[in-house]
């Protein structure tokens, strides 16, 4: 438990360099880098399960239920 200061001071020195390099410490992505980090493993996971198929079938229903 005394050690516990000194981690904490140590963290906070880092946070401090980090935030001087121009980092952001929090806050949001802007949506296209979210959907730029997320389309790699999406695609990596529909070849991996077979689940193109399942994405047309609910695609061409949907386009059914619109009329289409």
């Amino acid at each position: 438990m005394a050690d516990t200061a000194s981690r904490a001071m140590i963290r906070t020195q880092g946070r401090k360099a980090f935030a001087a390099f121009g980092g952001r410490q929090s806050g949001t992505r802007h949506p296209l880098v979210a959907t730029a980090m997320v389309l790699p493993l999406a695609a990596l996971l529909v070849v991996v399960f077979g689940g193109w198929d399942a994405v047309v079938t609910q695609a061409s229903s949907v386009g059914v239920m619109l009329g289409r």
